[in-house]
């Protein structure tokens, strides 16, 4: 019997478990806890360790927001994401001409991370209605140079009656109200418990 490598057998346990449902509360924890530390908006390509790999966290790019926030909860989207498209990579955009999934940069492009929340989380409505965003919603915008971005809506607002989002778009991670400063995309929910009561927006 072949024996797998433990970095083989590491990967195997971890599909092996059940994905459990994440509190929106350590997500958003995970997201604030960059504020202040991630820096710099960094989106160059890395060769990464996998699982659980990451660039400096001094910098990163607006994915890493998304997936360093996740990995606070207990869910790493670079191994999902990577194990998603190694089942269905044609089911991914074919933007960047590769011929196989990339576990160093898969999960940081946002077309790639958009196609999972599609394929495994729950559609939201696009709209221009604030109370259609809740805390733990993740959104994608196409800026006006035709860049896609991401970012995590927040449990705070600033006395606008919407929620402000945690994003990187290039002066390090911010909590912004920019939720409908650029032309929306995307709206997704992903493993977040239901919460028995939805809570007002927050002042910061």
């Amino acid at each position: 019997m072949k024996r797998l490598r433990p970095s083989a057998l590491l990967v195997c346990l971890a599909l092996a478990q059940p994905l459990r449902a994440a509190s929106v509360q350590d997500v958003l924890r995970g997201a604030y806890s960059q504020i202040g530390i991630t820096t710099r908006y960094d989106g160059a390509y890395r060769r990464l360790a996998y699982p659980g790999g990451d660039v400096p966290l001094d910098r990163g790019a607006c994915t890493d927001v998304l997936v360093r926030a996740y990995r606070r909860a207990g869910i790493d989207l670079q191994l999902l994401v990577h194990e998603d498209m190694l089942r269905a990579f044609d089911a991914y955009p074919g933007l960047w001409g590769l011929s196989r999934p990339d576990a160093s940069i898969d999960h940081r492009r946002v077309p790639n991370l958009a196609t999972f929340f599609r394929r495994h989380g729950v559609l939201r409505p696009v709209s221009a209605r604030a109370a259609d965003y809740e805390p733990g919603d993740i959104v994608t915008w196409r800026l006006p140079s035709g860049v896609p971005h991401i970012g995590l809506v927040s449990d705070r607002a600033a006395g606008t009656g919407r929620y402000l989002v945690v994003h990187n778009i290039g002066a390090g991670v911010r909590l912004e109200d920019v939720l409908f400063e650029f032309e929306l995309a995307g709206h997704y929910r992903y493993a977040l418990e239901t919460p028995e009561a939805r809570p007002g927006p927050r002042t910061r």
